[in-house]
């Protein structure tokens, strides 16, 4: 198979496990030898390979070859790519029991696990515990007034996270009488951001902010004089463009089966910037809420204590 012509996406790891049946048994140990510790096989040598794996160096050069790579060094470069991902997505056991919890499983049956419930609880609250010490600082007012100023409000999201919380922050901003769109895809964006002006804001939201297409989107927004609202990385490229920042910190810990709880961190931070901007005006935030309380309750009835939408 041809892997030059598209090298990037080129899974070592994925191709190694599906070419395992087809490799001769020494090949076979290679594999496994690999497949332990990959940060570790990228860092030897051939030499050491063969020996770590009991067989010849010609078995190593032979076993590149058969997973798809030129020779050992292509090998060894897409072994440290993959390793770059990180460990806690290729030990499973590790994976699964998390930080510093692999050894807790041996004395399982002397211990209870702890319930499900409690540790993606937990993981939640140290995300939004970790996070609110930089929103404290963040310049809230002035992104609120930013907002509370434009013609119209575009909010850009992209992926699981983000892409859902685009049009959470749509809906907040609607509640508050502003003129607001949210745009997911990448082609839109750029369309978009190509008809924007200095009287417009783009609220950007990433947690990583890396995302190619939504920076490019950004960028253009710029181009044209919008003004940009980040939600990121505060390190990030994303962060850089922005007229105003808000930052958010997510740090994944190894238990990798549950949704990332980098997401409550952004939601916190949309909270606070819609109250803001609601405080900035609030007595027309007032009475677009009593509106709307007042359309729910005749269309639904309810209490007084209901929110604003089921």
């Amino acid at each position: 198979m041809n892997t030059a012509a598209d090298p990037a996406r080129f899974d070592i790891v994925a191709r190694i496990a599906q070419r395992v049946p087809d490799l001769r048994p020494a090949e076979r140990d290679v594999a496994a030898l690999i497949l332990d510790d990959l940060a570790g096989a990228a860092r030897a040598s051939i030499g050491e390979l063969a020996q770590r794996a009991g067989v010849s160096i010609a078995s190593v050069t032979r076993f590149a070859k058969a997973v798809g790579c030129h020779d050992v060094r292509e090998l060894k470069l897409r072994l440290a790519q993959a390793a770059a991902v990180g460990e806690r997505f290729l030990r499973g056991r590790a994976a699964a029991a998390g930080e510093g919890e692999s050894s807790a499983l041996h004395g399982a049956a002397e211990s209870a696990p702890e319930p499900l419930a409690t540790r993606v609880y937990e993981e939640i609250h140290t995300a939004l515990a970790r996070n609110h010490e930089l929103l404290r600082e963040a310049p809230f007012v002035q992104a609120a007034a930013a907002l509370a100023q434009a013609r119209m409000i575009y909010v850009f999201g992209m992926g699981g996270g983000s892409s859902a919380l685009a049009d959470e922050m749509r809906f907040r901003l609607v509640r508050l009488g502003r003129p607001v769109a949210s745009y997911q895809d990448s082609l839109l964006q750029r369309m978009v951001a190509s008809t924007l002006s200095p009287d417009c804001v783009v609220v950007a939201l990433s947690v990583t902010g890396r995302v190619p297409e939504l920076l490019d989107a950004c960028r253009i927004a710029r181009d044209y004089g919008a003004t940009l609202v980040a939600l990121t990385a505060p390190a990030s490229p994303l962060a850089a463009l922005a007229d105003w920042l808000v930052p958010i910190v997510a740090s994944e810990t190894d238990f990798i089966y549950k949704p990332s709880s980098s997401r409550y961190a952004m939601m916190m931070a949309l909270d606070v910037l819609a109250t803001e901007l609601a405080l900035a005006q609030p007595e027309a935030s007032r009475e677009l809420l009593r509106r709307m309380k007042h359309t729910l309750d005749v269309h639904r009835g309810g209490g007084e204590r209901q929110p604003l939408g089921d």
